[in-house]
């Protein structure tokens, strides 16, 4: 029996776990070690999808399925095998083709499977798979992308950005989630697929009450998880979004801010 035994810790991935740099920091890693050791169970939720995802999954301790794509998808790397999925509507092509109309030079990112689908693709794009360390199939109609799709990105520059999340929900609200994971990304899920809902959904799989659920990010698509933890916890590095939210701050990504949660849970339990 450990300490934690009763507790589930979920954190987001690129810029509360994993640096700008390309590292989980040590400290971050070793607080990681010692929370599972004590019994307590760790998950990443992240807007990254499987693919996206798999191949950075071993540079942490996780001891509990992933809440994967903006909380779309909940994966067991341990199992190897997906426990649960939402998609898009069977309307999400013509839907999207219309915000594209709308939008000219707005790019759109579908996931399909283990494929990423690409319409009108932008420096923002291109600048993702760089990121993400993947390739995408290029299509010159929205039409064109097989379906169904677990989750979709627009992209273009934040001024532009903050004028289509409006109109899109203003449109499409009763579909879809629309919600910002960086300045630049405004992710798109079915209605009601959030990180707050999978992971409050990862908690009841694994038998963990609500009191004992604890979530850390950095950015707006973390506020639905931030929402459901007990401590709301947020890097230093975090979006203003995040701090005029009311998340409780600690020290950043890079110094490693698992270790500072790790600490405040340890004087908890």
């Amino acid at each position: 029996m450990g300490k934690f035994d009763s507790v589930l810790l979920a954190s987001d991935f690129d810029d509360t776990l994993y640096t700008k740099g390309g590292q989980v920091p040590r400290r971050s890693r070793e607080a990681l070690e010692y929370f599972i050791s004590q019994g307590g169970r760790f998950a990443v939720a992240t807007g990254r999808a499987h693919r996206t995802f798999a191949p950075y999954a071993h540079l942490t301790p996780m001891n509990a399925p992933a809440v994967l794509s903006n909380g779309s998808a909940l994966y067991d790397f341990q199992a190897g095998r997906m426990l649960r999925q939402t998609f898009l509507g069977p309307e999400a092509a013509e839907d999207f083709q219309t915000i594209c109309d709308a939008f000219p030079t707005v790019g759109f990112e579908a996931y399909h499977g283990e494929d990423i689908y690409v319409f009108r693709p932008n420096w923002v794009t291109d600048a993702h798979m760089v990121k993400v360390g993947t390739q995408y199939v290029r299509c010159s109609r929205i039409q064109d992308i097989p379906q169904p799709w677990t989750k979709a990105i627009l992209q273009q520059d934040h001024d532009l950005m903050v004028r289509v999340r409006p109109w899109v929900l203003e449109r499409f609200g009763g579909r879809y989630e629309a919600i910002f994971s960086n300045q630049v990304y405004l992710e798109i899920t079915e209605k009601g697929s959030s990180k707050g809902g999978m992971v409050s959904y990862l908690a009841q799989l694994l038998g963990v009450r609500p009191e004992n659920l604890y979530c850390v990010g950095d950015n707006q698509n973390d506020i639905p998880m931030l929402e459901r933890s007990a401590i709301p916890f947020a890097p230093s590095n975090c979006a203003q979004e995040v701090r005029d939210w009311g998340a409780r701050v600690l020290c950043s990504c890079e110094e490693g801010v698992i270790g500072d949660i790790v600490e405040i849970l340890e004087e908890r339990y």
